[in-house]
């Protein structure tokens, strides 16, 4: 399996930044209706294209998108010689990776509570909200590509 991985890594690698490119784009996008969506009155047409919307980013592009960054990021964390296990970086991306996961099931909730038109929130909260993947994002490059540590 090793040496498979090792032909295949560049493609796999190209596949993982591809996932995670898709997801990011959820993760900055999907927040941002909420707070638009925040202000629309509950079963409003607006309100309602909203929804439609939100469904759509999120199980048809944020979801799929997850599952593969996790998949291929699995293969590129067992092909050999990729990762020292010893360093402190990849411990705090893939912290930073669960942090991410964990606000995109936050998300997922929220949009729950606009399908149902029980949003509670403010759209200030979304806004605060959004920028939390752009923290983790920040992290989890300056993580990969620096290693500081």
């Amino acid at each position: 399996m090793g040496d498979f991985l090792s032909v295949a890594y560049p493609w796999i690698k190209s596949i993982h930044v591809i996932a995670i490119i898709a997801w990011m784009a959820g993760m900055l996008y999907l927040p941002r209706l909420f707070v638009y969506h925040a202000d629309a009155e509950p079963g409003s047409d607006r309100s309602e294209t909203f929804k439609v919307m939100e469904r759509r980013l999120l199980r048809a592009i944020m979801n799929p998108a997850m599952i593969a960054a996790f998949i291929f990021g699995g293969l590129l964390l067992a092909t050999p010689g990729v990762v020292d296990w010893g360093a402190g970086w990849i411990w705090v991306k893939l912290a930073a990776v669960g942090a991410m996961t964990v606000i995109h099931h936050v998300f997922a909730k929220w949009f729950k509570d606009f399908c149902d038109d029980a949003n509670t929130r403010t759209a200030r909260t979304y806004r605060i909200a959004n920028e939390i993947p752009t923290l983790l994002l920040i992290i989890i490059v300056l993580m990969v590509i620096g290693r500081p540590f």
